[in-house]
């Protein structure tokens, strides 16, 4: 008997795998991933034809979404508030399309904002005012890092590891995060060698990685103020400026990354600047705002060099999400207030189709196959 229950969960695990096997072979290359807020679910989407493949629960109050490089996971982060006692992101398995078990943060809280670079999962922690890291391969956090600003939301991560970006809503401030040569602050030589080489005095040089007799490394924060509710920012991609979406000033402050300073601020026409995106040729910001009613501007497509608005689109209500094709023709637009994503063709900028995923569509993501 024993024997035959053996033979038959060999049977079901095989059935099972290749049934998995066979959705994920059907699954297109590349998909969109959408968040629903209100359903806590993820819609995985076919982007060629707009439909739903499958709905998956993501855990509770879904807000940020982001794949694996290899396109088998998705991380979402379950928010609930600056103050909230959430403390997981939840995951799931893009082949099997089913839930997995949470990330459990343990005493952080609040996690929001996500990115996914080395092979790892960096995230924000607002309650506790931290940027963390989990690594898949040994399932723990292995590194956290403290802002010291407040409500510390949103995310990126340089292709180098060595510059993170986040934006805190409440302080009203950008903080670029890189990894440097500590400076010599006590005793002993001057940085740069031994008195009297000649390199005294000058920058120490600076290394990814410590080898005998390098300059120690450190992280480096630099708050930049930038203005009222600042949350959605993107960096352009040849990575000279910051551009960051300022909710409560309807204002955008443009930042020089070498100089870590602001040099202007841009109003815009929308209300509850959300998110922000440049497209990937860095012509063209596109911004979304929450606050727009049924008649009002959704979204915003800014001229990146002009420095002027190029078209607003009403989108029938707010929006939040955003996100680009890698290949920069379209641009998808979550419309959180009327339950759905538009989807704007960028060369024509107009509207070309729409997605329901679900009841308050917010976070997006792109997975591609590998």
């Amino acid at each position: 008997m024993s024997g035959t229950i053996s033979l038959l969960r060999k049977f079901l695990y095989v059935a099972t795998t290749f049934i998995a096997s066979a959705a994920y072979a059907q699954t297109p290359v590349a998909t969109l991933l959408v968040l629903a807020k209100s359903d806590n679910t993820l819609a995985i989407v076919d982007p060629a034809t707009l439909q739903i493949l499958v709905r998956v629960a993501a855990g509770p109050d879904p807000h940020e979404i982001v794949a694996s490089d290899d396109g088998k996971r998705a991380y979402i982060s379950n928010y609930g508030g600056s103050d909230s006692d959430l403390h997981t992101i939840s995951v799931v398995d893009l082949v099997a399309q089913k839930p997995l078990p949470p990330i459990d943060l343990g005493a952080l809280h609040s996690a929001h904002g996500l990115a996914f670079a080395g092979g790892k999962l960096y995230f924000t922690a607002e309650t506790n005012k931290i940027i963390g890291r989990y690594d898949p391969a040994s399932q723990r956090v292995d590194w956290i890092l403290g802002t010291g600003q407040d409500r510390t939301h949103m995310i990126t991560v340089s292709k180098s590891l060595e510059q993170i970006i986040t934006s805190n809503v409440n302080s009203g401030t950008i903080s670029i995060i890189e990894h440097v040569a500590q400076r010599n602050v006590g005793f002993g030589p001057p940085p740069g060698g031994p008195a009297g080489s000649p390199n005294a005095g000058g920058p120490p040089p600076q290394r990814p990685e410590r080898t005998p007799g390098s300059p120690r490394l450190t992280w480096e924060v630099t708050n930049v103020p930038a203005g009222n509710g600042v949350e959605g920012f993107d960096v352009s991609p040849d990575g000279k400026e910051i551009w960051a979406a300022n909710a409560r000033d309807g204002t955008v402050t443009i930042i020089d990354l070498a100089s870590k300073k602001a040099t202007q601020t841009i109003p815009v026409p929308v209300k509850g600047a959300n998110r922000l995106k440049f497209t990937p040729d860095g012509k063209l910001v596109l911004i979304s705002g929450l606050g727009a009613g049924a008649a009002g501007i959704s979204l915003v497509v800014m001229d990146a060099s002009g420095r002027k608005e190029e078209k607003h689109l009403s989108l029938g209500g707010g929006a939040a999400g955003i996100f680009i094709t890698p290949d920069g023709s379209r641009a998808y637009i979550a419309v959180s207030t009327n339950d759905k994503v538009a989807v704007v063709d960028l060369k024509t900028l107009e509207v070309v189709g729409q997605i329901s995923p679900g009841k308050q569509p917010d976070g997006l993501a792109w997975a591609v196959r590998k």
